[in-house]
């Protein structure tokens, strides 16, 4: 059973979302702020943490800013707006995806059940891309030997250029294989991922020789060589 801790200072919300995740299966703890959140985290230990943006004092943005700097578990933002900044600021904030409000149960228990899959072994075998290796059925990553911590959203981005590597893939390619959206999703999503990945991957992630952008298409990793 899933384990997921759910941060919402609205009540009523905070009590129909955890009812309604119950019911799809998962184990639901809840805190009513941000405080709150970044108090029991550690002692709830959730598989996924689903997080309101706009909490009162420390808000959403800032949970995940200190979460993601001990801490490589899977975040979803609930946010008011599609097309706010509050996302741009969320995705480079750390989060793995994000839902908008009104939430709707069945939506977001398929946005858990997504992000919770990106961290499923698969059978495969090793490539390496310079310092870098990937170890698909490992499911790890490392550089110069030394293991790298990434989110599941993260590895699950680097196994699936790994799996097409000297491939271009699209953004809507990869909205697909990483966040499984059927539909035309947010590019967001994946400029704010391969950003954070570049960072933990490249020598100089401005000047990325690993995952390089196809103008006017979207990313490849370069083949082993």
């Amino acid at each position: 059973m899933p384990s997921l801790l759910l941060v919402e200072d609205d009540a009523a919300i905070r009590t129909a979302l955890q009812l309604a995740l119950t019911r799809q299966g998962h184990q639901v703890a809840v805190a009513a702020s941000g405080e709150e959140a970044l108090a029991s985290y550690k002692t709830v230990r959730p598989d996924l943490i689903v997080l309101d943006v706009m909490l009162p004092g420390v808000d959403g943005f800032e949970v995940c800013r200190q979460i993601r700097r001990t801490e490589q578990l899977p975040i979803i933002l609930l946010t008011a707006r599609s097309d706010d900044i509050d996302v741009v600021v969320g995705l480079e904030s750390g989060a793995d995806d994000y839902v908008v409000k009104p939430v709707q149960p069945r939506v977001l228990d398929a946005r858990i059940r997504a992000v919770l899959r990106r961290g499923e072994r698969e059978t495969s075998d090793i490539a390496v891309y310079g310092d870098l290796t990937v170890d698909r059925s490992a499911m790890t990553v490392s550089k110069r030997g030394t293991p790298i911590p990434l989110t599941p959203t993260e590895l699950k981005l680097v196994m699936e250029l790994s799996r097409h590597a000297g491939q271009a893939l699209s953004r809507q390619q990869l909205l697909r294989l990483v966040w499984e959206h059927d539909y035309l999703g947010d590019s967001r999503l994946v400029d704010a991922c391969v950003q954070r990945l570049r960072a933990k991957v490249e020598d100089v992630p401005a000047e990325p020789t690993l995952i390089k952008t196809v103008r006017g298409v979207g990313y490849r990793l370069d083949p082993p060589r």
